[in-house]
């Protein structure tokens, strides 16, 4: 609350509307301090009551002048003061519209924590926001989009815009440093070679500044995922791998692409989820924690990950024995509320 306040007197001050405050105030002030010296039997406490009844014309009628000099100050106050305050009401309107142009074209900063960016703006980035907004973890999540477009793309409350190139600057203006995740998508208005280039010196910018941030990396060529990994890239998805790996699992096994779609997708169906392992599993064989999870939590075990960045194994040895710090991969309706 303080912090609010403290923001709106800076604007006041920024846009020079202070004087125009203070005169206002002053004028209240006056007004109530001369009221009470005018009329009889009226306090200053009440003068200022009056002051601010009249100057906003709310005008109660509880308290009015009843002396020639005392309607005189009211004359006064009635021209002048709400003609000062008509100044002030709009060039309070003035600055609120001018914020959120400004916001809508991408010229403002961000105060956010723990919140994802998002980098261009392309019909993956829109698929990627419709997936975070369709599943409760992240349909409130604050999200910054980064892109050299010209406003705004969606209405979306919780999507901040942030206009011009991925660089520096932009990412400053991102809060990168209080980022959680960021995702890197390539620039549709590339060819290949370069836009593979653009990704990964934008990775290698990222985490210079900011090596703690998950950065999330989209490739389109295999040969270029080494380089993704000197920038320290956290996680890389190579496009058009996927595509021809699902195309030649469609090709050999008919309908499969309906499956691996469905656990893509958080929108309809079943998905997948990392979650930590629960304590009581801890020791257990896989084949235990599969039979418990699919009893307990409706969900189907695929594998292990060894902490949160560490090695991935799929469908592990039945034996295979469960260690404090594994997280599970499973396919469930909704994300089990498991405690780390």
């Amino acid at each position: 609350m303080l912090k609010q306040i403290q923001r709106f007197f800076n604007i006041l001050y920024q846009e020079n509307y202070l004087r125009l405050l203070l005169v206002i105030l002053v004028m209240v002030f006056a007004s109530g301090l001369a009221l009470s010296r005018l009329e009889p039997d009226m306090s200053f406490i009440n003068g200022l009551w009056w002051s601010v009844v009249t100057l906003t014309t709310v005008g109660y009628g509880d308290i009015s002048p009843t002396t020639a000099g005392g309607r005189i100050v009211a004359v006064v106050l009635m021209f002048f003061g709400i003609g000062l305050l008509g100044m002030l009401s709009g060039k309070l309107a003035t600055i609120m519209i001018s914020k959120r142009i400004r916001e809508n074209k991408g010229m403002g900063t961000t105060n956010l924590q723990d919140h994802t960016i998002l980098c261009e703006w392309n019909h993956r980035s829109r698929a990627v926001l419709k997936e975070m907004r369709a599943v409760p973890e992240t349909e409130n999540t604050p999200i910054v989009l980064i892109a050299d477009i010209d406003e705004k793309p969606v209405d979306d409350a919780n999507l901040f815009f942030v206009g011009g190139a991925v660089n520096e600057e932009t990412l400053q203006k991102a809060n990168l440093e209080k980022a959680a995740t960021i995702i890197i998508l390539g620039d549709d208005n590339l060819e290949p070679t370069a836009r593979d280039a653009k990704v990964v010196l934008t990775t290698l910018t990222i985490e210079t500044l900011c090596p703690q941030v998950y950065s999330v990396v989209e490739l389109v060529d295999q040969s270029n995922e080494q380089h993704c990994r000197r920038a320290n890239a956290d996680e890389i998805i190579i496009g058009s791998e996927l595509s021809s790996h699902l195309l030649a699992s469609a090709a050999r096994d008919h309908g499969i692409s309906t499956v691996v779609s469905e656990l893509l997708s958080s929108r309809y169906g079943n998905d997948l989820f990392l979650v930590p392992l629960p304590e009581k599993l801890i020791g257990k064989t896989f084949l235990d924690g599969l039979v418990t999870m699919k009893k307990e939590e409706q969900a189907t075990l695929l594998g292990i990950q060894k902490g949160t960045k560490g090695e991935l194994i799929t469908n592990p040895e039945a034996q295979h024995l469960l260690a404090r710090g594994d997280y599970l991969i499973i396919i469930s309706q909704k994300r089990p509320h498991i405690k780390e």
